[in-house]
């Protein structure tokens, strides 16, 4: 993940761009629910890409979900995003 740019833009829905090299990808990410105490809502989302890199490509990402949708395909997503907000903070 790391020779990869995560650009985070707005607020509802934010807007993310990922880079690699000369190619990137767009993204709208809503966050239905709020975001856990003391964590700024576009770290969040940060964070979740971070993660979301780390087991697909940017292309094989949705261009439109919700945060909320994520344990739903990747059910450690909850246990390892501590680890990953370290990373983006």
């Amino acid at each position: 993940m790391s020779d990869k740019e995560i650009v985070v833009e707005g607020f509802g829905p934010f807007v993310v761009r990922v880079r690699e090299g000369a190619s990137q990808t767009r993204h709208e990410v809503t966050l239905a629910s709020s975001a856990p105490l003391g964590v700024d809502p576009a770290a969040l989302v940060r964070a979740a890409f971070a993660f979301l890199l780390d087991r697909e490509p940017k292309e094989a990402i949705l261009a439109r979900f919700d945060l909320g949708m994520i344990p739903r395909f990747y059910p450690e997503f909850e246990r390892e995003l501590p680890r990953y907000l370290d990373k983006v903070g």
